[in-house]
């Protein structure tokens, strides 16, 4: 029998019927005519909400990045005099705890941008709570009252580079790629403090060397990326961690008695 569900019900029902299909199916096996039969509704009731499938998971990625955003910006404030360090607790956990979301948002092939401005929006908030907090602490360091082009071109490059590292580790982690590795016991543990160490020596002493000096504008930044991120890499690897993620941890720790 077919269900009648009111029309704002809908909306929200077909977007978590979608999620369910998803983690059953893989995302190859959404459609809309699996979401109705899901929900128990017609068929055609599904479009008057989405025209087609790519509208659907725009509006589920649309959905993760707001949940994303909204757990960033509670880690910053969780961890106020620290707030880079608490976005970075927050990005691990959100990862951790919420896979089928986080591989939706960087592991799907976005549809058209141009034909969902408001997932667009989403995702430029997400990463501009990032590059907020690090504008506020380049002002700091460099007695500035308002930003700089400069500032920003930093601010952006600083932010994709914090932003390369988690991914990098929340993806290794999300893909049991550890487990297979010949890793001494404790490193898993201490990945994520190390990590967050080493951003932090990174940040603190800069990249190696500039990567473009006279470049100072944001819509340089992309071609800048790789250079800077290579450099802040470089940095952070001559420098060691800003702290020891675990200094009680010795050699013979690693065996049990």
């Amino acid at each position: 029998m077919v269900k009648t569900i009111h029309e704002l019900d809908l909306k929200e029902a077909c977007i978590q019927a979608a999620r369910e299909v998803i983690a059953e199916q893989g995302l190859e096996g959404l459609s809309l005519r699996d979401v109705a039969r899901k929900l128990g509704v017609s068929h055609q009731a599904p479009y008057r909400h989405y025209p087609s499938r790519n509208h659907l998971l725009a509006a589920i990625m649309q959905r993760c990045f707001e949940d994303f955003a909204d757990c960033l910006d509670q880690g910053a404030k969780h961890h106020d005099c620290d707030a880079l360090r608490g976005m970075g607790e927050a990005y691990m956990q959100y990862a951790a705890q919420k896979p089928l979301e986080y591989r939706l948002m960087f592991g799907t092939p976005w549809p058209e941008p141009a034909s969902h401005p408001e997932l667009v929006r989403h995702a430029v908030h997400a990463f501009g709570l990032l590059r907020h907090h690090l504008l506020q602490q380049l002002r700091t360091a460099h007695n500035e009252t308002s930003d700089t082009p400069a500032l920003l071109a930093q601010a952006e490059l600083q932010a994709l580079f914090i932003w390369s590292s988690l991914h990098g580790l929340a993806s290794i982690m999300q893909a049991n790629v550890m487990q297979h590795l010949v890793l001494s016991p404790e490193v898993p543990a201490l990945a994520q403090p190390f990590l967050m160490g080493m951003v932090h020596t990174a940040l603190t002493h800069g990249p190696a060397q500039d990567p473009a000096p006279h470049l100072v504008l944001s819509p340089e930044v992309p071609a800048l990326a790789q250079p800077f991120l290579m450099g802040m890499v470089h940095t952070a690897l001559t420098h060691g961690p800003a702290q020891d993620p675990a200094p009680q941890v010795s050699p013979q720790d690693s065996h049990e008695d």
